[in-house]
């Protein structure tokens, strides 16, 4: 029998078909990403108006992403649990559904804590749908596990982007809008799977709650984790906090996120590839990670500046979109275990330890003044870099791992 780090290393040889070269399945997945990540950057534009009609404070507002990530990161430690013993197809259609489901419940909300709770369920479902769409599309892929991740990375970027567009002409309608939009939307993707999907094989290996924690036994898994964690602390300042300080009505902040969206897209398909050939993997997230943190740095300073902050944000969407393929695709490889299991012991860490930064972010606002937020942000950051560098000897295969697909 094969170990499951020769499978890996087999899956890792190269292909000669292009990224755009993918059946049907993989579109279907990948179109569903789209209009997902969508759902991210739709509800950015209106966290104001929320503040306003809902008479919520910005740390009360950023409980929409804490308890959103939160649950997300508790929820991946039953994903491969449930798609081992249901299947790819039915997992990713039951992640959907509740979408679905609490978005639109999310736009009848009469309060704060209604809303709060109902983006904690839309967790639930975005934790079965983004760890089971990536090891789907990965697995469907026919052009290899490297540009397949592209290709996710390329939908999550599209659809943060093009999401604060509609976002904020929904916005400006009702704040309302933009969750009803996102219900629509889940549902057209829902349609996309059910039809275009086909019914997948079972997992012939069942996976248990334990699998996850098990693989954090492997430091460069582990070392992935905590950086992304302190990464997602300066993300969450970005994408919950800076809504409150750039002084911008509902269409300006769509304009200001989808220019960051762009950005993020393009650097993560187009960039990121050749980062990585060029100056390997660990090398290129530390200077990603550096060139953030001195933007958060840069907001700080000048938070009273709405130009700067407008600008820096936009500029942010180019070192996040490197760092985001850089990191996916070193988890990838980062362990001789499952994919599933692999992007579920890393999601858990960074999304249910960094659940604390959008609320934190506000908190620091109301307790000090606009600029710390920035400077907390920054130095997670720097933290990130730091962990890195520690378990750097661990993270020295990736590379080599990796170089069969370019």
């Amino acid at each position: 029998m094969q170990s499951k780090s020769t499978l890996i290393k087999e899956e890792l040889q190269p292909r000669s078909v292009g990224i755009l070269q993918q059946p049907k399945a993989v579109w279907a997945v990948a179109f569903a990403c789209v209009i997902s990540f969508m759902g991210l950057g739709l509800v950015d534009p209106i966290l104001p108006a929320i503040g306003k009609k809902l008479h919520a404070t910005p740390s009360q507002v950023s409980l929409l992403f804490s308890s959103y990530t939160f649950i997300t990161g508790l929820a991946m430690l039953i994903t491969g649990v449930v798609s081992s013993r249901f299947g790819t197809k039915r997992t990713l259609l039951t992640g959907t559904f509740l979408i679905v489901v609490f978005s639109i419940l999310g736009g009848f909300s009469g309060s704060i804590g209604q809303l709060v709770g109902y983006r904690a369920g839309w967790g639930l479902g975005n934790a079965l749908f983004i760890a089971t769409a990536l090891s789907a599309i990965v697995g469907l892929s026919t052009s290899g596990p490297a540009k397949a991740i592209v290709l996710y990375e390329a939908a999550l970027g599209l659809g943060i982007s093009v999401g604060p567009l509609l976002g904020g002409e929904l916005g400006s309608i009702s704040w309302r809008g933009p969750f009803f939009g996102v219900g629509v939307l889940m549902a057209l993707a829902f349609l996309s799977i059910l039809i275009l999907l086909p019914k997948l094989p079972k997992s012939k290996v069942r996976t248990s709650l334990l699998d996850p924690f098990k693989a954090l036994r492997y430091r460069g898994l582990l070392t992935l984790g905590i950086t992304a964690l302190c990464y997602n602390f300066g993300f969450f300042t970005l994408l919950a906090y800076t809504p409150f300080v750039m002084n911008l009505d509902e269409h300006g902040l769509g304009y200001v996120f989808f220019g960051w969206g762009i950005l993020l897209a393009i650097t993560s398909v187009f960039v990121a590839p050749k980062f990585q050939s060029r100056f390997r993997t660990v090398p290129s997230m530390c200077a990603m990670l550096f060139c953030f943190a001195v933007t958060l740095l840069v907001m700080g300073i000048w938070t009273s500046s709405q130009m700067v902050v407008i600008v820096a944000v936009i500029i942010a969407g180019a070192f996040l979109g490197v760092n985001n393929t850089l990191i996916t695709t070193a988890v990838m490889v980062a362990a001789p275990v499952e994919r599933s299991t692999a992007s579920a012991a890393y999601s858990f860490i960074r999304f249910v330890f960094g659940a604390a930064g959008p609320w934190l972010a506000g908190k620091l606002a109301e307790w000090y003044n606009p600029h710390i937020p920035f400077y907390v942000g920054a130095i997670a950051v720097v933290c990130g870099i730091l962990a890195i560098l520690l378990g750097n000897k661990h993270l020295q295969h990736i590379d080599k791992a990796v170089a069969s697909h370019h």
